[in-house]
């Protein structure tokens, strides 16, 4: 009996051990569901894998859609152990969410110069500078980047972090140039209208930064010529649009105020 204990006692060691082994070395297991966690250094290896996946995952997300790509897409594409996503980034969601953080860096970066103005500038040339700039940026970098088709696929097919995009970039851009179409039309912060150029500036925006306008574009190329006369045709049809609003009597009724805000 005690010979039999002891030899189940050196096989489960033994086990035990493997198991740690294998662990350390591949290092792509999570195992919170044993009460622990393995603690393990981040080396060059680490780094160079976690940078594959994440470019590897980057272009597969651009090219197909978060909804189609799969973990072993990714994992083949950066030459990794099909485990290793769960790894570093727990799952395909948190994978997903570290490359929006690209994106939404570079989406605010963009808002961030688009808004850069000194203290004292006239509403109106605030306003002319935020489409010119926002409109460069976009079209600097064209359709064609990582940024722009992504929020393209975003937009067409949204994926479970699409919120994170709307909180950490898109609204608070919103709530900025909401600021100054309340400057420009006068109208009070809290009314529809307000909300409703909002949208309207940005759809512009986005609509001639998009891949129909670039085929209408002779040769396909937004030039800096062509790109200020867009900038410039959005900046006076917004501006006679908001003043023609402002000078509206009927404004909408507090019941459709309060309609819009249970919606928001």
């Amino acid at each position: 009996m005690k010979r039999r204990a002891s030899t189940l006692h050196f096989l489960t060691l033994t086990r035990i051990k493997h198991v740690l082994y294998m662990l350390v070395l591949y290092k792509c297991f999570v195992i919170d569901d044993w009460g622990f966690e393995m603690v393990a250094t981040t080396t060059a290896h680490d780094q160079q894998t976690r940078k594959r996946l994440l470019e590897a995952a980057a272009e597969l997300f651009v090219e197909r859609g978060y909804n189609h790509v799969t973990v072993r897409d990714i994992c083949r594409d950066a030459g990794a152990n099909v485990a290793a996503v769960n790894y570093y980034f727990r799952d395909k969601l948190g994978l997903y969410q570290e490359v929006l953080t690209e994106i939404i860096e570079s989406m605010n970066e963009g808002f961030k110069s688009a808004h850069d103005q000194k203290p004292g500038v006239p509403a109106e040339e605030r306003f002319s500078h935020y489409v010119r700039t926002l409109m460069s940026h976009a079209m600097r970098n064209g359709r064609e980047c990582r940024t722009g088709k992504l929020m393209a696929r975003e937009m067409a097919d949204p994926s479970p972090a699409f919120d994170l995009i709307i909180e950490k970039a898109i609204r608070p851009n919103s709530a900025r140039v909401a600021a100054l179409v309340t400057e420009l039309t006068g109208l009070p912060p809290g009314d529809p209208r307000v909300g409703i150029c909002v949208g309207c500036i940005q759809t512009q925006i986005n609509g001639f930064t998009g891949p129909v306008a670039a085929r209408m574009v002779p040769g396909g190329h937004f030039t800096a010529e062509i790109i200020d006369f867009i900038a410039r045709q959005i900046v006076e049809y917004s501006l006679a649009g908001m003043r023609a609003i402002a000078r509206q009597t009927d404004r909408p009724s507090s019941q459709a105020r309060m309609e819009q805000s249970d919606s928001a």
